[in-house]
């Protein structure tokens, strides 16, 4: 079974070798996709923004979600999840973006948006795309396989595009 570590570590390799770069927009996981990321010596190549967007001005002001889709569609959504993606690939000039934004618990849920609910928002020059996850377990059980997954799209998508 592949760890956040080797997970980590086999996308950092998959971007220095292909001398590219990735960007982190986080929410529910709070830092710990860019503290994975930066876990692994010579993370600095390849990886040189992580924001944490916890709250709506946080994501309207640093990475462009516009307020609209927010009204809309809510914080929680694919559309807000590939908005961040995008707005962060922009921010840092970055080959590829990543963002993570979903309900980890206990609280903050409501009938249509359990807790576990995450998007995963990818965002390359190629285009976006998103994933939905229904996760199960504590607060930190939900945000952890949150990272993990998220970095196992990361390699998912990027090694598609070689």
């Amino acid at each position: 079974m592949n760890t956040i570590k080797t997970i980590s570590e086999d996308l950092g390799k998959l971007l220095d070798r292909k001398k590219q770069s990735l960007a982190i927009a986080e929410s529910c996981t709070g830092g710990l996709i860019s503290a994975a990321l930066t876990e692994i010596p010579g993370s600095s190549g390849y990886f040189g923004y992580g924001v944490v967007s916890y709250s709506n001005e946080a994501k309207t002001k640093l990475l462009k979600v516009s307020e609209e889709t927010l009204k809309k569609y809510g914080a929680v959504s694919p559309q807000t999840a590939v908005e961040m993606a995008e707005g962060i690939r922009m921010l840092s000039c970055s080959d590829y973006g990543l963002s993570v934004t979903g309900i980890a618990g206990p609280g903050g849920a409501t009938e249509t948006k359990p807790v576990g609910l995450v998007y995963i928002g990818f965002s390359s020059s190629n285009g976006c795309t998103w994933e939905e996850l229904r996760l199960q377990g504590t607060r930190q059980e939900i945000r952890m396989a949150t990272v993990k997954t998220a970095l196992a799209i990361a390699v998912e998508n990027i090694s598609g595009q070689e």
